[in-house]
């Protein structure tokens, strides 16, 4: 239940952070993202990836059931959109006005992950470092939840000083920084259990 609430959470606050962008700060997107066909093509293509790399890593991990994965969610949507951009012949870069509001979901999203808890197969490996987190197994995990939490939450104050400060080049390339950023935060293999994500 918990984690619902961050999930719904994570996307109110994606939402308010894509309304500061074009409505407070008047920043001007390709109007391509905001048709109607390009966000069914976007919600589709993330909906099917997330599940479907989701309870697939569970299946390879021994585990029953039907899962969610961020990595999937990203990599369906943007499979979708070149798709969609392809058959449409779009070539100008349409991911720009997302930057903020993923780095914003992400951030308050595995916050629910978090208090999941094991049941989310989110969490870390083994740990003795002082901030190692017992989730009710009696083992000290790396918190990797927060740990990705923070990072995405740095990657977004960077990107509203960019957006401040007018840095046309943070802003245009801000989606491409962002999947980035959270690809080097999400894959710290060192600290993510096998069954992690």
């Amino acid at each position: 239940m918990l984690h619902a609430i961050f999930d719904v959470a994570a996307w109110c606050a994606a939402g308010a952070a894509m309304w500061w962008l074009s409505r407070v700060r008047g920043l001007q997107f390709p109007k391509q993202s905001f048709e109607l066909s390009y966000i069914a093509a976007l919600m589709f293509g993330a909906g099917l990836g997330a599940y479907l790399f989701g309870t697939l890593n569970l299946w390879f991990s021994g585990q029953s059931g039907i899962a969610r994965s961020v990595e999937g969610a990203l990599a369906g949507g943007i499979f979708a959109i070149e798709l969609y951009k392809w058959r449409a012949g779009i070539t100008l870069r349409t991911g720009a006005r997302f930057a903020l509001p993923l780095a914003v979901g992400i951030a308050v999203g595995r916050l629910g992950c978090y208090f999941a808890g094991l049941d989310d197969f989110t969490y870390g490996t083994p740990t003795t470092l002082p901030w190692g987190h017992d989730f009710g197994d009696g083992i000290h995990r790396h918190p990797v939840q927060i740990y990705e939490s923070l990072a995405m939450a740095a990657f977004a104050v960077f990107y509203v000083l960019a957006v401040l400060n007018r840095n046309s080049f943070i802003v245009t390339n801000g989606f491409y920084l962002a999947l980035a950023f959270t690809g080097c935060s999400a894959s710290s293999g060192s600290f993510s259990s096998p069954t992690a994500r």
